[in-house]
């Protein structure tokens, strides 16, 4: 079993998606928590699992758990702390710190320092990859407007993802009232040229039509439709506030 030592990690919970575990680039000074393990067991395994472990909250293969139990300990106020299901795992090219919190999903992600990433890639560099059994079949996963695919935020900022998502999210309640004349309005905002064909559309086309339009790319246009759509809606501008507070970007 390998181990690194003094590990900094910033824990993001609940992130089935691997492009919202941010990268150290994108970590963020008196927001994120950042944690220190002071020991954490490395796995070296195959591409198609830790693509399944990045990218979902899925049932972990039982023997890769076994090998981790309580190997891993995090440094806190000078405490050793042990960790039952804690452990640093790369497929060659990829690297990510995982946390069950004791279950058997990856609650809390993480990526590493670019320093520690280097450690991992020669410690690694001449391993054969362990290989755990899993349900191969749970590693296609179906993409929605709530859990996007990664080719629609690849390129972004961890702020214009972070609104993209705040984006989608208000579109997917624009979807479930059903209210045509609103989505209309909100088409006509986005692409005013089209203001007498959008008239005369039904709530789906309008809605896809819509979508189909923002889902790509982010832009200042982006960024205000999504201010205005959100207005009004407590729970979307408290998200809204938080990711453009200019003490946090």
């Amino acid at each position: 079993m390998l181990y690194l030592h003094d590990v900094w990690v910033n824990w993001f919970e609940g992130e089935e998606n691997g492009y919202n575990v941010c990268q150290f680039h994108e970590w963020r000074r008196g927001e994120d928590v950042i944690e220190l393990l002071d020991q954490v067991p490395l796995l070296l395994i195959e591409p198609i699992l830790f693509h399944y472990i990045e990218n979902n909250l899925a049932e972990l293969p039982r023997d890769l758990l076994n090998d981790v139990f309580k190997k891993a300990y995090l440094r806190k106020n000078h405490e050793r702390i042990q960790l039952e299901y804690c452990f640093v795992i790369t497929d060659g090219r990829g690297i990510l710190a995982v946390d069950t919190i004791g279950y058997s999903i990856p609650i809390r992600k993480s990526r590493l320092i670019p320093r520690q990433e280097q450690v991992v890639y020669e410690m690694t560099d001449k391993n054969e990859p362990s290989v755990y059994k899993f349900k191969e079949e749970n590693t296609e996963k179906d993409y929605h407007i709530l859990s996007p695919e990664p080719m629609l935020m690849y390129g972004l900022t961890r702020k214009e993802r972070q609104l993209k998502n705040l984006l989608f999210m208000a579109l997917d309640q624009l979807y479930i009232s059903k209210n045509t004349p609103a989505v209309r309005y909100w088409y006509t905002e986005w692409n005013p040229n089209k203001y007498a064909e959008i008239q005369t559309m039904e709530f789906e086309d309008v809605w896809n039509a819509l979508y189909e339009e923002t889902k790509t790319g982010w832009t200042e246009k982006h960024d205000t439709l999504c201010e205005r759509l959100v207005k009004g809606q407590p729970f979307f501008e408290k998200l809204w506030d938080t990711e453009c507070d200019p003490k946090v970007n």
